[in-house]
């Protein structure tokens, strides 16, 4: 009976990616010019169950597929479309560009890798993988914070603040990707390394050396492309909450001194798009920090030691970190009327259900910031 416990332990750690109690790992299918790159802390593990790979796989062809078509749309949609090539929009689309080429540089490669369970690209793409990841992913929450920056201007400082024109527009997204190039381009150069993650089919930053040189790059690294964009939102979207509040607050007590239900100014019609708006892109911004929060914890388990990270779950910070190219076309898809009006126009075929609104009742989701450059443009 203690023979056939012991000999059934190597199939349950197999199973589940868990402790090796046999000589196989996790690394046996490794390609020899890939061990140089692997860091002793897998060897204590099992091979993954390979249906942990085909779901991994199935799951990133479905994300890539909606994030192919759903960001591909927003940007034919705003850029075909005139009344929404405007500077805030810009931003947008910038957005929806880091978000479609992240799944077109990772997607593939990943899906092969899923069927072969191993990385087979070599040491090259598995850094240019980890690279680009990278890359796209610092973009677009630089990206989202100036999508709040601009959401900040207009509902906060109002007519004081400075309209977002064309060339600004263009000057924030340079210094995006600029700054993400910088960031994403020093583990190349010697400040830590781009890796094999546990699992084996993906690449990352390196958070298991223990030298902390190397280390110092990952919380430097979080804090310039987590923990402060984190900081610049909330601080953003606390004075727009209290902005939008305030305004309908007074708009109430107005109403009710002149006996009235409510005030239909198109100031009044204005600031209620302005605060939709403003709840669209804070949802999209939660919704990217809830997927690129796994991946921050593994890094931090990593340099500080506080769990055993095991293949199974790096698993979950790639799952994750790739759903966030599929959120922003949803949620503009679906809460964005001018955007669901163009198109119903381009594409009506994509339009779930009746949207019922005209060009005209879409007009009412136009921000000042928009509305200012469109009569610049005009002029």
């Amino acid at each position: 009976m203690a023979t056939a416990v012991l000999m059934a332990e190597p199939r349950i750690a197999v199973r589940w990616g868990g402790p090796s109690f046999s000589n196989h790992t996790v690394v046996d299918m490794v390609p020899q010019e890939m061990l140089p790159y692997i860091d002793p802390h897998w060897y204590q593990f099992a091979p993954m169950n390979p249906l942990w790979h085909g779901i991994l796989g199935f799951v990133i062809a479905v994300l890539g597929f909606i994030s192919w078509t759903g960001n591909g749309v927003v940007i034919y949609v705003f850029s075909c479309t005139r009344s929404l090539r405007s500077p805030s929009n810009l931003l947008v689309v910038n957005l929806a560009f880091s978000d479609f080429f992240m799944m077109i540089a990772m997607c593939p490669l990943m899906l092969v890798n899923c069927y072969y369970q191993t990385w087979v690209f070599g040491p090259l793409m598995c850094q240019l993988y980890a690279y680009a990841g990278s890359l796209f992913g610092c973009a677009s929450i630089w990206t989202m914070v100036t999508i709040a920056l601009d959401r900040y201007n207009v509902i906060v400082k109002g007519l004081s603040g400075k309209p977002l024109t064309i060339k600004r527009a263009l000057l924030w997204i340079a210094i995006v990707w600029v700054h993400a190039a910088i960031w994403t381009t020093l583990p190349m150069v010697g400040w830590n390394r781009y890796v094999p993650e546990g699992n084996m089919t993906a690449c990352g930053t390196d958070y298991l050396t223990k030298d902390w040189f190397h280390r110092s790059y990952i919380l430097i690294y979080s804090f310039f492309c987590y923990w402060l964009p984190l900081f610049v939102i909330i601080y953003s979207y606390t004075f727009i909450v209290q902005a939008v509040y305030a305004h309908e607050k007074g708009m109430r007590e107005q109403a009710k001194k002149m006996n009235v239900t409510s005030l239909r100014s198109p100031e009044a019609q204005n600031t209620s798009a302005e605060c939709k708006l403003a709840k669209i892109a804070l949802m999209t911004i939660s919704l990217w920090f809830m997927a690129w929060t796994p991946y921050l914890i593994i890094n931090f388990a990593g340099i500080f030691e506080t769990m055993t990270i095991s293949p199974l779950v790096t698993i979950w910070g790639s799952v994750f970190a790739k759903a966030n190219a599929v959120y922003n076309p949803i949620v503009y898809g679906i809460s964005h009327p001018k955007y669901r009006v163009a198109l119903n126009e381009k594409l009506p075929f994509l339009v779930c259900g009746g949207d019922g609104k005209s060009p005209s009742d879409a007009q009412s989701t136009t921000s000042v910031g928009s509305a200012a450059s469109a009569e610049e443009e005009k002029a």
